[in-house]
């Protein structure tokens, strides 16, 4: 695999309003689990769309890794220009220096948010131009915006082959309480 698109929840479906929430620490960490093997084994970008959430964490977590790994390239490539436009001011700076990271920044739109249409030709791109998708989704802990990805990405590999990697609730939880065990025996 040499192209994955990492996408999921976004913050607020997570219950999360703020960078300082805990559990942030844990979705780095069980994506930085699912990506070292991919990327040990020829993985040289990761996509994502950029939204607030799971995308920018994913980010994060691949510009944690770039250190290790400086092969690896990072691309953002959102639905319509200025996605981040009516973001409150704190999240348009944490973007912003996300951006800086980048290796490559994009929109499918050349124009501002006019409809629906531009996130379904943002995803038919995403899937088009990557090999698998990491997606981080629990449909045992409700439905929410990656249930339509992955129900693409589902089709996508039936017909081709297209490579599917979830993240589950219990992956997360699984991270949080190995460090609390590891925490424990310091």
């Amino acid at each position: 695999m040499n192209n994955l698109l990492i996408t999921g929840y976004r913050a607020h479906e997570l219950g999360i309003y703020d960078q300082k929430h805990k559990g942030i620490a844990y979705i780095h960490k069980a994506i930085t689990s699912k990506l070292i093997p991919l990327i040990e084994d020829g993985l040289e970008w990761v996509i994502t769309p950029g939204q607030y959430g799971v995308d920018l964490w994913a980010c994060e977590a691949v510009i944690a890794l770039k250190k290790q790994y400086p092969q690896l390239k990072l691309s953002i490539i959102t639905a319509f220009l200025n996605q981040e436009e009516k973001w409150k001011e704190d999240k348009k700076e944490y973007y912003e220096g996300i951006l800086r990271e980048v290796d490559y920044y994009g929109a499918v739109s050349k124009q501002p948010y006019i409809g629906p249409w531009q996130f379904a030709a943002r995803d038919d791109l995403l899937l088009r131009k990557t090999d698998g998708i990491l997606l981080v989704y629990d449909e045992d802990a409700g439905e929410g915006s990656p249930k339509f990805m992955k129900e693409k990405a589902l089709r996508k590999n039936a017909v081709d082959g297209y490579e599917y990697i979830g993240i589950s609730a219990e992956d997360i939880q699984s991270m949080a309480n190995e460090e609390s065990f590891d925490t424990f025996f310091e």
